[in-house]
């Protein structure tokens, strides 16, 4: 595997000064290369043996209009790429002016690009040269400006009721001409008030008979702006927000969001803390599942089996419920550590809940792995290959039906994963059916991490003892003039993050999560951009459900498991 600085020097020496500039700030490897020529780099980072960043992870992008030092361009577009040969990763900035606010598209070379451009236009404002559809994606149709440039107030509000036809998108009718007005497609709209679509999806489809022919989704219902918010609150006062991304596993999100702003200040939680991060959130990917693998089920007809699931899910959420006071929306990590130390008696109920789980998963797999109806409907349907699997920038489950052992806990061990003994689970049809059976397998992997960590977890505090992160004990605050000031200056100033960049991933039970964060060094976020594993997961979708009947459009939604406040953010 070639090191950091030797895929720098390669590419500097391919391009010369094309590479502006390159660093590897907190170790992630970034050059900085020059518009013009972005396009071309990228192609040759893609291809070049030896290279091969087969993986557009993510793309995003930055205002630097008040950034305390100022930019050599107002904006930087920012692509995150990974090889799946030997999970190497780069950062490559682009420097945008705001005068020539254009850059070519990379859309043909990665597909899990077109979503990710057309979002930056949207909320940026670049345009992409050659992208076949550049239109929003989050936002209103009709909506006026760029909501992330940093110029756009966020209390503006603007009144937009005229819906999105999609007509633009979804192609030619057909129209049969020895019948004047006839046509044989018929449009049907799936979604988004209907319990099929999970509430707030929307696809257009064109149909003939029950066959899709063509498929356009709309995403964008529950779009909460989490990204501009995050700018307007301190570091700390974003973390219930990210229970609001994927609300069927918020653990999850508050651990990836907290372990980010960590790497930024270089703290190592404590061992103990790190037993605890794990055990709650293999706790979260199991309610996770249950929620994909019951609602999937029910879609399908089988009631039964979601009673099943959420029995297990209600325990846990008990469970939970008694350490923080919240079921769905938990805001129990914090910086530096967890809020606080587990409840007394957590551990007997959390190991009863381990002693009954095996049976309940096996209940649920005694009625649907040989049921005949539950197999037509899902093997063979919405079949992916590898190769597209990671053009897409598929991760998670549903990257490993197709039996691609991509997990972060193996390749990127975190916290205290790698001295643990558990299995990636894999399947290899990556169709309906094994995206549904490897989260059933991972399930019984997650019970094997818990015990483990049960049986492990050492005693000790669960936040580490840094005062630039961390709020002194009342008794200090009350009796000691540091104390005091202390306290003051992290409740009004908030955490002050060290100036520089981050993007750090955490394998969330839909797959990478990452945040990439950009700090100017005061107490609030200068930009923090999430990573959602479903925005790429369902940029997929149409691909998958066209050439499909409507019927097989339900199953497959659900097998992507795509929560809309983790999609639409």
């Amino acid at each position: 595997m070639a090191t950091s600085d030797a895929i720098i020097d390669q590419v500097k020496g391919q391009f010369g000064e094309a590479v502006l500039e390159s660093s590897t700030p907190l170790g992630f490897p970034t050059v900085c290369v020059a518009k013009d020529r972005a396009r071309d780099i990228l192609t040759y980072l893609r291809d070049e043996p030896g290279l091969e960043f087969d993986v557009l992870t993510d793309a995003t992008a930055a205002d630097g209009l008040k950034y305390p030092e100022p930019w050599d361009t107002r904006f930087q577009v920012v692509y995150h790429l990974r090889s799946s040969r030997d999970g190497k990763r780069l950062r490559v900035k682009v420097g945008v002016p705001e005068r020539d606010c254009t850059l070519a598209s990379v859309h043909d070379l990665w597909k899990s690009a077109n979503w990710a451009e057309r979002e930056i236009f949207d909320m940026f404002g670049v345009r992409f040269e050659g992208h076949p559809n550049l239109k929003r994606i989050l936002c209103h149709h009709k909506f006026k400006g760029h909501a992330l440039r940093k110029d756009y107030f966020i209390h503006d509000g603007q009144w937009l009721d005229e819906p999105e036809t999609l007509l633009d998108e979804i192609g030619d009718w057909g129209e049969n001409p020895a019948d004047e007005g006839f046509s044989e497609l018929v449009p049907v709209n799936l979604g988004p008030a209907h319990p099929a679509m999970h509430g707030t999806l929307r696809v257009f489809a064109k149909m003939e008979g029950e066959t899709i022919v063509k498929a356009v989704p709309e995403i964008g219902y529950l779009h909460r702006g989490f990204e501009k918010h995050s700018e307007t609150g301190n570091w700390t006062m974003v973390i219930p927000y990210t229970d609001r991304l994927n609300y069927c596993s918020a653990m999850l999100n508050n651990i990836g969001y907290v372990r980010t702003v960590e790497k930024m200040f270089g703290i190592e939680p404590t061992e103990r803390c790190q037993y605890i991060r794990v055990i709650v959130g293999e706790l979260s990917r199991i309610i996770d599942h249950c929620v994909c693998l019951g609602a999937m089920l029910v879609d399908l007809g089988a009631l039964t089996n979601f009673w099943y699931l959420f029995n297990i899910r209600e325990r846990i959420y008990h469970l939970l419920e008694g350490l923080c006071g919240a079921r769905l929306t938990s805001s129990y990590a914090r910086i530096g550590g967890m809020a606080h130390d587990l409840q007394d008696g957590f551990e007997t109920e959390l190991r009863e809940i381990l002693r009954d789980m095996p049976r309940n998963v096996s209940d649920v797999l005694g009625l649907i792995a040989k049921n005949r109806i539950f197999l037509d409907r899902t093997v063979g349907i919405g079949v992916i290959s590898r190769e597209d699997a990671l053009s897409w920038g598929w991760t998670g489950p549903c990257l490993r039906a197709t039996g691609i052992p991509y997990d972060l806990r193996k390749v990127e061990p975190y916290d205290v994963y790698a001295d643990l003994d558990w299995d990636v689970a894999t399947r290899d049809g990556g169709d309906v059916h094994d995206r549904a059976m490897v989260r059933f397998d991972e399930m019984i992997q997650s019970m094997r991490i818990i015990e483990q960590a049960l049986d492990r977890m050492p005693e000790g505090p669960v936040m580490v003892e840094d005062k630039r992160v961390v709020l002194p004990e009342k008794d200090k605050v009350y009796s000691s003039i540091e104390g005091l000031m202390n306290h003051f200056v992290l409740i009004y100033d908030g955490i002050k993050v060290p100036a520089g960049e981050a993007y750090v991933p955490t394998e969330a039970a839909n797959g990478e999560l990452g945040f990439y964060i950009i700090s100017d060094g005061s107490g609030r976020p200068y930009r923090i951009h999430c990573r959602a594993p479903s925005f790429y997961l369902y940029c997929a979708y149409p691909s998958l459900a066209e050439g499909n009947m409507v019927a097989d459009a339900v199953p497959l939604l659900g097998s992507l498991n795509i929560i809309a406040g983790e999609l639409d953010r």
